[in-house]
């Protein structure tokens, strides 16, 4: 089980990285959309913390996507 909950905090990490990517979002920008520090948002794409659940679905709402897209569920 703990293997399998760090493969989806590794999913999430690099999904969430790709998805900004894809629209041409700076940390920066992200950060600023959900409320958080940059460095916040930066903890969340390398993977050294997780975001709370009211800022995971800002970040769903941020690029149109499901929980299930970001864990890659």
């Amino acid at each position: 089980m703990k293997k399998f909950i760090l493969k989806k905090c590794e999913n999430f990490a690099k999904n969430l990285k790709l998805e900004r990517l894809s629209h041409n979002f700076t940390q920066k920008q992200v950060a600023d959309m959900i409320n958080i520090a940059r460095q916040s948002y930066q903890a969340y794409e390398v993977g050294i913390a997780m975001p709370t659940l009211e800022n995971l679905l800002k970040l769903c709402y941020v690029f149109n996507i499901t929980l299930n897209d970001l864990f890659d569920m």
